[in-house]
């Protein structure tokens, strides 16, 4: 499906030498194309329709150290575009004063198809969803007003805000706008996965890759469910809490007994790209991964009932299973989505 916003929203008149001659700039509606395959968008366009001045505000806002109290750590320094928008080898986001984090960076691609954002679900609005890193006191470290404060004393951003948004002007409505436009637009969905599923070109899958998209399916999907491999809930995977950090995931933010060491099931788009692996990115390849569901989970009151048996806890995976599977997450990586120009800093 797509998303199409053809009316013109602004046009605007502005000096480009020293003659006081004037150029046209026209900001048009982008067209937020949904893949055949995916599920609709959760984010409401309607609300906020990306165009391609607020969209380049929201890339310009998402590179800018200005964002962070040091004037160093920008969004896109935890989110690289290598790495599908994770901050490879790298176990714990860190950021301000070199100070570090307890959770591993998520990857923010097909942001605009769910409803709550980070680990624990902290937020249920994309909008809201940057205030969390920027006021975080080892990540950005900053607060809302200093950054709407140092964005106003900035002569090009007053002219991009008011170029980009019909009721103008630096705020943190336009700000937050602004930075959920580039994030709606960033859609992965062009894999090897995708072309198999969707029937194009180039999705010809090799023997041990449909066997391994057999056993995902088989074993892994109840979770890592649509084509988006996640079904956007919390739950606790058996993971043996870390005793130095003792995060209780969901619990935090519902204040539920019911929710401890429950954590938002992550997507496996692009995943031989994110490791390390797990909430607080204690496993470094996809192989411990595996291992860890096979024979290293934990029992507790909150454990997934999918993820208990008559046999035991765990998924029972042989060796050429593992081989599928990891055959299979090879084929889900988007170069295009890593490689496409729009979302370079660069």
């Amino acid at each position: 499906m797509k998303y199409l916003f053809w009316v013109l929203l602004s046009v605007f008149l502005v000096s480009c030498n020293e003659d006081d001659e004037y150029v046209v700039i026209e900001n048009t509606f982008l067209t937020v194309d949904v893949p055949e395959n995916f599920p609709e968008l959760a984010y409401d366009i309607e609300a906020n329709p990306p165009t391609q001045l607020g969209f380049e505000l929201g890339k310009k806002l998402f590179y800018d150290g200005k964002l962070s109290s040091s004037g160093f750590i920008s969004c896109g320094f935890c989110h690289e575009q290598s790495s599908a928008f994770t901050h490879h080898g790298h176990q714990f986001s860190h950021g301000v004063n070199d100070l570090e984090g307890t959770r591993n960076t998520p990857t923010i691609s097909n942001m605009a198809f769910f409803t709550e954002f980070a680990w624990d679900g902290a937020t249920s609005h994309l909008d809201l969803f940057p205030i969390i890193p920027i006021t975080n006191e080892v990540e950005m470290g900053e607060t809302m007003t200093g950054v709407i404060n140092k964005l106003i004393a900035d002569a090009e951003y007053q002219k991009e805000f008011e170029m980009a948004f019909e009721e103008g002007g630096v705020n943190a409505e336009n700000f937050l706008k602004a930075i959920s436009q580039f994030m709606v637009m960033m859609i992965s969905s062009n894999s090897k996965y995708d072309k198999y599923v969707r029937n194009e070109e180039g999705g010809e899958l090799t023997e041990t890759e449909t066997f391994g998209l057999s056993v995902f399916q088989q074993n892994c999907a109840s979770c890592h469910a649509t084509d988006l491999f996640t079904d956007g809930s919390f739950r606790n995977n058996g993971l043996p809490p870390n005793p130095q950090l003792n995060d209780i995931g969901r619990a935090e933010v519902s204040g539920s007994d019911s929710d401890n060491y429950k954590f938002k099931v992550p997507s496996l788009r692009n995943v031989s790209l994110t490791a390390p692996y797990m909430h607080d990115g204690r496993f470094g390849s996809l192989e411990s991964v595996l291992n860890f569901y096979t024979n290293g989970m934990i029992a507790s009151e909150t454990l997934d009932d999918s993820l208990q048996t008559e046999d035991g806890l765990g998924i029972a995976l042989n060796d050429e299973e593992k081989e599928g599977l990891l055959a299979f997450f090879e084929i889900l990586t988007d170069d295009t989505f890593i490689n496409d120009e729009r979302f370079s800093e660069y």
